[in-house]
């Protein structure tokens, strides 16, 4: 009898983790998602997302596609004043990409090693002593989330009329850190051992690029980074009295007022669909002949910042400064970044450097539409599913999981038990 028993529970143990790893890797491989157009039908994605846009935006949203490093297709949706190609949004963490930018321009200045300490570079504030040893933060690190920075920061924000904290204030303890952030920008893991994602470490670079450059950050990523490439309407900073900012809205609908920031690198860039398409299309040659990098970064240094920084559960996902969120079809990666930041805001940016394909997507008013619809773009343009789409299904593809599980291991019991009291019904 215990035989038996020990028999059927082991086949079935055995069949339940092979159902799960069929159904987690089928997911992670796509099995049986469609996509939103058959593959090169331009045409037809775009009138597919433009219609899942309107029908899910609740604010405001921006969309365009780029093919060849050209606009080819726009939507706007507002639920309040209109907005435009030109009409800028508050990004929250697609400004990261914007703020690489900025410290690869220092480094090919010669002014940063990216594997020195990054302690070389400050005098207004250090790291705090921990356990581990600080000296191996570096600013490759910080780009790439490798630090061992543990500040879980998320930043909320000031509300308008309301001081901000100073940059030194906010890096010892962030005054608007989102609940549940610890918000001290501290070592609490052994440096590039593992990621772990910290706008604390992207507020600390913004000190980096002020301690360096002798400018303020906004000052500095205006001259190096946006004015050269084209991005004119951007800013970290945004002016009391700006023109054609987009409200901001909440989940239900509802307008909200749009928080001032300590931590500009991280979190604070505001910019138009049009100014983002400009970055993409800044990674390959243009119409007129202007260069790659639009002489703002050499060639080979945007290839570089695509390289492998980090991995998570065995896959690369992070470069230095630039999300990796898929194989391309030519042995690269599908690049940019996403934002996210309340009450609701989503935005998300894609790049293939093979082709110079992308499509941009701001918006208000949705927690998730804006990095739902990239990956979506994503699989219609590589067949493969984006990084952040694993990470958004991923509960959903677990219980998918565990239900087949259960059911195997009902199934293969039974038959087991069942073929086993036969024999020795018959023996």
């Amino acid at each position: 009898m215990i035989r038996r028993i020990a028999l059927s529970f082991a086949a079935a143990l055995l069949a339940a983790l092979t159902c799960a790893a069929i159904i987690v890797f089928g997911a992670l491989e796509g099995w049986g998602r469609k996509p939103l157009a058959s593959f090169g039908d331009d045409a037809g994605f775009a009138v597919a997302i433009s219609k899942l846009l309107r029908a899910e935006t609740s604010g405001n949203a921006a969309l365009i596609l780029v093919k060849a490093g050209q606009p080819v297709h726009e939507v706007f949706v507002s639920r309040g004043a209109p907005v435009d190609r030109d009409t800028r949004f508050q990004v929250a963490s697609m400004g990261k990409w914007v703020t690489a930018l900025g410290i690869m321009t220092l480094v090919e200045q010669g002014k940063i090693d990216l594997d020195a300490p990054v302690s070389t570079y400050l005098t207004r504030w250090q790291l705090p002593a921990s356990e581990f040893d600080n000296s191996k933060v570096t600013v490759r690190r910080l780009l790439s989330h490798t630090a061992g920075l543990t500040d879980g920061l998320g930043y909320g924000g000031f509300a308008p009329g309301t001081p901000v904290q100073s940059l030194e204030a906010s890096l010892t303890r962030a005054a608007d850190a989102d609940p549940g952030s610890d918000g001290r920008t501290r070592v609490g893991h052994e440096p590039g051992a593992a990621f772990e994602y910290s706008g604390g470490g992207y507020t600390l670079l913004q000190l980096i690029v002020e301690e360096v450059s002798g400018q303020t950050f906004n000052a500095y990523m205006t001259d190096a980074v946006l004015a050269p490439l084209g991005m004119t309407g951007s800013t970290f900073l945004l002016e009391d009295g700006a023109k054609n900012v987009a409200e901001n809205f909440d989940a239900k609908g509802t307008k909200t007022p749009l928080p001032r920031y300590t931590a500009l690198a991280a979190t604070s860039l505001f910019t138009s669909a049009a100014d983002m398409a400009r970055l993409i299309a800044a990674h390959r040659p243009g119409p007129a002949g202007e260069p790659v990098g639009r002489g703002v970064l050499r060639p080979e240094t945007l290839v570089a910042m695509r390289k492998p920084q980090a991995q998570q559960y065995g896959a690369d996902v992070w470069g230095s400064g630039v999300v990796l969120y898929a194989p391309n079809r030519s042995g690269d990666f599908v690049i940019g970044h996403d934002g996210s930041n309340r009450p609701a805001i989503n935005t998300s940016a894609r790049l293939d450097p093979a082709t110079g394909d992308g499509i941009v997507l701001l918006e208000t008013g949705n927690r998730s539409l804006a990095t739902k619809l990239a990956g979506e773009w994503v699989y219609w343009s590589v067949g493969k599913v984006d990084s952040l789409t694993v990470v958004m299904e991923l509960r959903s593809t677990l219980v998918r999981a565990g239900l087949w599980a259960a059911g195997a291991f009902a199934a293969v019991f039974l038959l087991v038990w069942f073929l086993t009291q036969r024999r020795r019904a018959t023996a």
